[in-house]
């Protein structure tokens, strides 16, 4: 008997399609087609988990016996208890835009090396493993709104975080970045670096605000620049007034937006 023969037969004894397979793997169905045509033979990861969900030993499900004397492919003593059965959805909408689908929804969990079956989403609302468009949610997702642990678009929200325009995360870089770490033309963080930056610690090329800053404007209670102004032993009203002058006359819209906060 061969292997494919084998699987076949424990499948079925099973009651179980092919698909219902290929979902407790959280492997396509075609993978499993492959196998038992003989097309394709499963990898090491996939032996192990098909020996242990039909409760088998590996021996007898790659050679046909059995160590010990074992009668074949009986339950291995003791059984070893079933592993977590990996979890597979998709869902494709019959709508489409472009040639793309108007929602495409890919997510799994496998026991394959990094523990994440690499479901890839691609649609106009992609929401995946991976995800692809232009509404874009997953653990890596790319599009005009990207939202996801990291992501790249237009806009982005996650934990790392490349956007064209705005980008809110853990690490942001945009052009308008809000983060723990920002960078980017207009950036606020807890360390912020920008042609403008706000921060705990700020370093701008113009301007700088800060607990420390840095820049050619800078104010903070630790500033250094060519105009700076430390709030470390308190100022002035009036010593602000000129800061916030002196930086609207170079910058007036930056001015309008924060010069409310500080005077």
């Amino acid at each position: 008997m061969t292997f494919q023969e084998r699987l076949r037969q424990l499948r079925t004894a099973r009651g179980w399609s092919q698909e219902a397979l290929a979902e407790r793997l959280g492997l396509s169905r075609q993978a499993v087609q492959k196998w038992e045509s003989g097309a394709a033979r499963p990898d090491m990861d996939n032996l192990v988990t098909l020996s242990r969900l039909f409760q088998v030993s590996l021996d007898w499900l790659v050679t046909g016996e059995e160590p010990d004397g074992q009668a074949p492919g009986q339950p291995e003593r003791p059984a070893s208890p079933a592993p977590p059965v990996p979890w597979h959805y998709e869902y494709k909408s019959a709508a489409s835009v472009g040639g793309l689908p108007l929602v495409h929804i890919h997510v799994g969990r496998c026991q394959g090396r990094f523990g994440l079956r690499q479901c890839r989403a691609k649609g106009i609302i992609a929401v995946g493993n991976i995800a692809t468009g232009v509404v874009a949610v997953g653990g890596f997702a790319a599009g005009v709104l990207a939202i996801g642990g990291l992501c790249a678009g237009l806009f982005g929200l996650g934990g790392l975080v490349l956007a064209l325009h705005l980008a809110v995360g853990g690490v942001a870089l945009g052009t308008v970045a809000v983060g723990g770490v920002a960078v980017g033309y207009l950036a606020l963080g807890g360390c912020a670096v920008g042609a403008f930056a706000l921060g705990g610690a700020a370093a701008a090329q113009n301007v700088a605000i800060g607990a420390a800053a840095s820049g050619h404007f800078a104010l903070g209670d630790q500033a250094e620049g060519i105009y700076a102004l430390s709030t470390h032993d308190g100022v002035s009203r009036a010593a602000l007034e000129d800061f916030w002058d002196a930086v609207g006359a170079a910058w007036p819209w930056f001015a309008r937006l924060f010069r409310g906060f500080w005077v």
